[in-house]
């Protein structure tokens, strides 16, 4: 893998980053560019050891061919575990297999081979968003929908709603502007860090999700041509 003239950005303080990953030159490939970007590599070649070691790490970099176990499997044991953002960066990359790994629950899924400038910014975007403070008050409800920005949690009339952390940050975000036309372009800037790196797919994945979850349909409108609104014409 060649250079890549990126730098950390002084905003991203190093992330300890655990790599899954099987193939020992993609690995040493990985660790070599990861590191020398200020970043602190841990890999193993197992799931297993992905979910003993994931707690020492601020994200998972997770490849779905495993020797041990589907990576699919790993990534749906780590969000029942914990919140440890995951991002996976694999050779499966048809359209079926991208949509499965964000409905598990991945913040962001890469294609190998990967321009490394665009894996360090995918890195970077998800523990950014991961560590950003929300803005205005902790608590926001529409209709019966509550959502704690703080605790992450989401409660529709008295039912608990379990979100995968990037289904959160996309309803963060439309939350912070209820009752306003949020653009797809913002959304995509705001939760993957960079609306030109965004796969536009990944959005609309996500909203999806969002809307069975909350079992709200009216609440959270599209608005054609531009985005979403999350509140009632009221």
């Amino acid at each position: 893998m060649t250079g890549t003239g990126h730098t950390l950005p002084s905003e991203v303080w190093p992330v300890r980053v655990l790599l899954v990953e099987d193939d020992d030159g993609v690995a040493h490939a990985l660790v070599d560019v990861l590191d020398s970007h200020g970043h602190r590599t841990t890999r193993v070649s197992r799931g297993s050891d992905a979910l003993l070691r994931h707690r020492d790490h601020d994200l998972v970099l997770l490849d779905l061919g495993l020797p041990d176990t589907d990576g699919l499997e790993v990534l749906r044991k780590l969000r029942r575990i914990g919140p440890v953002p995951v991002v996976v960066l694999t050779a499966r990359g048809e359209e079926r297999m991208v949509v499965r790994g964000l409905r598990s629950g991945a913040d962001d899924y890469l294609v190998k081979p990967v321009r490394m400038a665009e894996l360090l910014a995918r890195i970077e975007a998800v523990v950014r968003r991961g560590r950003r403070p929300s803005p205005g008050s902790d608590q926001v409800e529409v209709a019966d929908v509550r959502i704690d920005l703080r605790t992450r949690r989401v409660q529709v009339a008295d039912r608990e709603v379990e979100l995968t952390p990037k289904e959160f940050d996309v309803l963060a975000v439309l939350a912070a502007e209820a009752g306003t036309a949020v653009s797809r372009q913002r959304l995509m800037d705001e939760v993957w860090g960079d609306a030109y790196l965004a796969v536009s797919r990944s959005l609309d994945v996500h909203i999806a999700q969002v809307r069975a979850k909350l079992d709200r349909p009216e609440l959270l409108m599209t608005i054609r041509g531009f985005g979403y609104r999350l509140g009632d014409d009221a």
